[in-house]
């Protein structure tokens, strides 16, 4: 009688955000310099605050609607793909977890920047089928951006992270998600639901307050810090001798714990008597 298939317990879903997650940039900035129109700050802000769209998503509505990003085309975006400025070693990062101590993780990149700009950027150190962004449909006669198929920002990375982890054979609590802003809160949320790792590799109050890992850092490997701490249960000084094998030293790896608060007075008229302090 021939044996079930093994179930590969030790197989994991990896999926990163890009912009200020794997780089340094915003792909918004660096299309904006390219182009030569200013102010790109203030348009998504103005987004932002009349909740047009999803966050994440308000690069995508002006190349569809702002009049000054409607001569963008897709070679504009490979081109900032090849602008971009990316953090150090992601592809050591991604050899390193092809086999973390016998544990396997299947890297995706999950980001509202537009699918040409990450593919172009990370050419040759992601598999292009592993790269979900932003898609958009162009007029085959004029090359200008027709339409919008697909947004993964907000709800929607949320839909795109569901199927991968459908289409891979993984547990549900098998997850990891990195990213940096708001547009990440409500993946980090339902990756958190599933018991997965989340981590923040910026000081936004918008996901440091949901992740359970922040880390910061100018080197892709930083987030194996917390993989190898919370997933494979390593101490300080194991994960140490794990980078310092590979030519690596940590020389500045503060745990710090903040308490942000603000202190106002309270008026006369609602401060407690003597007598109710006593």
């Amino acid at each position: 009688m021939q044996a079930a298939p093994e179930f590969r317990s030790k197989e994991h879903l990896f999926v990163s955000d890009f912009d200020q997650t794997l780089s340094f940039n915003d792909s918004g900035f660096v299309l904006s310099e390219l182009i030569g129109v200013n102010g790109f700050v203030e348009r998504i802000r103005g987004l932002a605050d009349i909740h047009l769209v999803q966050q994440g998503g308000e690069l995508a509505y002006l190349l569809l609607h702002d009049p000054e990003y409607r001569c963008v085309r897709r070679e504009h975006l490979r081109e900032v793909g090849r602008r971009v400025r990316l953090k150090r070693n992601i592809p050591l990062l991604l050899r390193l977890l092809e086999d973390l101590d016998g544990h396997h993780f299947s890297f995706y990149v999950v980001s509202a920047a537009p699918q040409e700009v990450i593919q172009s950027a990370l050419e040759g150190i992601v598999p292009e089928d592993h790269i979900i962004g932003t898609q958009f449909r162009y007029d085959s006669a004029t090359g200008e951006i027709q339409s919008i198929t697909r947004v993964p920002a907000g709800y929607g990375k949320v839909a795109v992270v569901d199927e991968l982890r459908a289409a891979l054979p993984i547990s549900h609590n098998r997850i990891t998600y990195i990213g940096d802003g708001s547009s990440d809160v409500h993946v980090m949320l339902h990756v958190n639901r599933l018991g997965g790792l989340t981590i923040a590799v910026s000081e936004s109050k918008y996901i440091t307050q949901i992740a359970r890992r922040t880390v910061l850092s100018d080197d892709a490997l930083s987030v194996l810090v917390p993989v190898l701490e919370n997933l494979m249960g390593w101490s300080s000084s194991r994960i140490r001798e794990f980078f310092e094998e590979r030519g690596f030293a940590l020389r500045q790896w503060e745990k710090v714990q903040t308490d942000s608060l603000t202190i106002c007075p309270v008026p006369a008229s609602l401060q407690p008597s003597v007598s109710e302090v006593a």
